[in-house]
């Protein structure tokens, strides 16, 4: 149901029409586009929120009510499934003034899967509800990958999928280095095995004291039995645990897995710092920025957060640490206002920090252990007291409005399987982790905001505001064959790969016409929908622009992106001949639609080289994605071409492997053991493949 807003009037809605149950509401442009999606347990009292104390509100919510011209709203049954709703809403449509994570992609995790009785230890980027064991999470892949070669290098698990495992009769060259045992091919004691299982287990795990003690005594056993080969291995291992130990260092007492999140107000907006804390130790950290906001946008920050960064099939931790204690908020007035001043507590012997006076020193940039760091400072606060408070987060610490913690928590239970506690600080050594989250986060933000070069060239560009989310796309094809539209995506002035794409076109669709595979791209992505880029990239010159400019018209969406192309630059040289060096130096040229001349951008500055950046990463992509299906399609040709291949034999093969590759990699006795195939049929296959890669 729609209701109209009316900015000239006091009360701004008919309140009367808006139900008392929980939902999400929708506040839409007067071009029907989504300016933000929010929940609340009571509509009602959530909305009305909106249209008393203006005044009061934060900057962002004032320039939101601004432009909203209609309100929409969804009924739910509970306030948990108002929750999922919104965060479904948010991701889909990514409204302008909500808080949307533009760096969700999942962490490295290290995945012991012990479905198998020899388990194995591998990376991966999503949790599932199975029988494997998951550490971490690293935000740093490289890092991850090279923890996982060590571990390897001293614990030789086998490193094979479950398929190869299955179908090999012979070990790989990792059992000829001494870092596998072999066991897809070779007698291997399961209890031998399980024994350095465990060993990996107890290390990822964080006992790497008993780890370390274990393999101690084996050693002095080893040594005291004389086999010195033995202890020498032992020796090497114990090295490797203590050169990993080196790198985490103790914050917590015991084993507990924890993460803890803070905010930091600086100049340009709010940063957040997110530090992993897994057995006790500080594994890594993350933060992220959020332009135009405050503290006083703190409390939605953080809720939007949670529910974003903690998605489906992610590593949920026990334990969440955030700056206030929602058990404490959830109470009535007396209690919230109890709340407040659990985190303005200042060192044993010193007096609180007072509003109006000088602040606390910043504490330093630092990873130390917790004993050494220095208690929270006043100004972490989300909000320092309760006078000031703006309408917003006011609304938020209400009463009901404070049991979304209940709501959350049981989200994230759902998506971990598992309990899940989200706590305010109870001492001093969780007050010390907030502190060293909050100065990562407000030392990173000042460090690594937003490009600068974005503003400038929304200048140089035209647009209407800076491209936070660009996309560019590229046609390549064959003398019109295997046609493929690829498309890459740069947010915030960084490539954000899990969004690109590629859009293969039939021989027909193609035919080698540039102009036309883009007008029927244009029609494909805005039938895929949201987002929408703040700027398309086409590469090419004025035909290419023009037919997606077209495309869009006949859509009935004319200038739903800004566009621009780009272009290598062409002049003629003194004897007439046209070349593409202009100046001595080969130069791209940016065309924008109604305009005749390229954009006003210098050669070699900032705008241009991201530009050509851009362009040239979507030309690296689309013409890989076409070479690797003409490829396939080569060699899935040629392989319907051996002598003794059918569709069935075929069939038999792509079940074995992956690619053709690997079936010419592959020994005559694996591809004698794949049932159907015999030896005879086999070893003529397996002669054929030998030619064909």
């Amino acid at each position: 149901m729609a209701l109209s807003i009316d900015t000239t009037s006091p009360d701004g809605i008919d309140l009367s029409r808006v139900p008392t149950a929980p939902g999400v509401y929708i506040y839409k442009d007067s071009r029907g586009r989504i300016l933000y999606v929010g929940k609340a347990k009571r509509l009602r009292s959530r909305v009305a929120s909106y249209f008393r104390a203006v005044a009061a509100h934060t900057p962002k919510t004032r320039a939101m009510l601004a432009q909203a011209r209609s309100l929409d709203f969804l009924v739910t049954d509970t306030e948990k499934e108002a929750l999922l709703l919104e965060a479904s809403l948010i991701k889909k449509h990514r409204p302008r003034y909500n808080i949307v994570l533009r760096d969700d992609k999942s962490y490295v995790l290290f995945k012991l899967d012990k479905s198998n009785e020899y388990p194995r230890l591998y990376l991966t980027r999503r949790v599932e509800k199975d029988n494997a064991v998951y550490y971490g999470p690293f935000t740093s892949a490289l890092s991850a990958r090279d923890a996982w070669k060590a571990i390897h290098s001293v614990f030789p698990l086998r490193r094979c999928k479950e398929s190869v495992f299955k179908n090999r009769v012979r070990p790989c060259l990792y059992y000829d280095m001494g870092q596998c045992l072999g066991p897809c091919a070779r007698p291997v004691d399961p209890a031998e095995y399980a024994a350095l299982v465990s060993k990996v287990e107890m290390l990822l795990g964080g006992r790497s004291g008993e780890l370390v003690r274990s393999l101690e005594k084996e050693m002095t056993a080893a040594s005291e039995a004389l086999d010195f080969e033995r202890a020498a291995e032992l020796r090497d291992q114990i090295r490797a645990v203590l050169r990993t130990l080196e790198k985490q260092v103790a914050v917590l007492p015991g084993e507990q897995d924890m993460d803890v999140v803070n905010l930091a107000g600086v100049e340009e907006g709010l940063g957040l710092g997110l530090l992993f804390v897994r057995q006790g130790r500080l594994l890594d950290k993350k933060n992220f920025f959020f332009p135009g906001l405050s503290l006083e946008d703190g409390p939605e920050v953080l809720e939007n957060f949670l529910t974003q960064f903690y998605a489906p099939g992610s590593f949920v931790p026990e334990t969440l640490l955030l700056p206030w204690d929602p058990a404490l908020l959830r109470g009535g007035d007396e209690e919230r206002s109890a709340a407040i001043p659990l985190y303005n507590d200042a060192p044993e012997g010193e007096e609180p920090h007072q509003p109006g006076e000088p602040a606390p020193q910043e504490p330093p940039l630092t990873e130390q252990a917790a004993d050494e760091s220095p208690l929270l400072p006043e100004e972490h606060l989300v909000v320092p007291d309760e006078g000031a408070l703006s309408a917003d987060a006011q609304e938020l610490l209400q009463p009901d409005a404070t049991r979304n913690s209940v709501a959350l928590a049981d989200v994230l239970a759902e998506r971990r399987g598992k309990h899940v506690r989200i706590t305010g600080p109870r001492n001093a050594t969780e007050k010390k982790l907030l502190a060293m989250a909050r100065a990562n986060a407000r030392e990173d933000t000042l460090i690594e905001r937003r490009p600068p070069l974005l503003p400038g060239l929304a200048k140089a560009l035209r647009l209407p505001r800076p491209p936070e989310r660009i996309e560019a796309v590229d046609v390549s094809h064959h003398r019109g064959q295997e046609t493929r539209a690829g498309v890459v995506v740069y947010e915030d002035g960084k490539p954000h790969k899990d969004a690109y794409r590629v859009y293969a076109f039939s021989d027909e669709e193609g035919g080698g016409d540039d102009y036309a595979v883009l007008a029927a791209w244009t029609k494909r992505r805005i039938e895929s929908g949201p987002p929408w880029p703040d700027l398309l990239l086409i590469d090419g010159g004025k035909g290419q622009l023009r037919a997606v400019e077209r495309a869009l018209e006949e859509a009935g969406q004319p200038g739903l992106w800004p566009l621009a192309s780009i272009a290598k630059a062409k002049d003629a040289d003194p004897d007439g001949r046209f070349t593409r060096r202009v100046n001595h130096a080969l130069e791209d040229v940016i065309y924008l639609p109604g305009r005749k001349n390229p954009a006003p951008l210098a050669p070699g500055s900032q705008e241009l080289l991201f530009l050509q950046q851009i362009r040239d990463a979507v030309h690296r992509y689309s013409i890989g994605r076409h070479r690797r299906s003409r490829r396939k399609k080569l060699l899935q040709s040629e392989l319907l071409q051996i002598p003794g291949v059918g569709p069935k034999t075929a069939r038999l093969l792509w079940d074995a492997f992956p690619s053709v590759q690997a079936m010419a990699e592959a020994d005559l006795a694996d591809l004698e053991a794949i049932p159907g195939l015999g030896a005879k049929r086999a070893k003529q296959i397996h002669e054929q493949l030998q030619g064909l890669v």
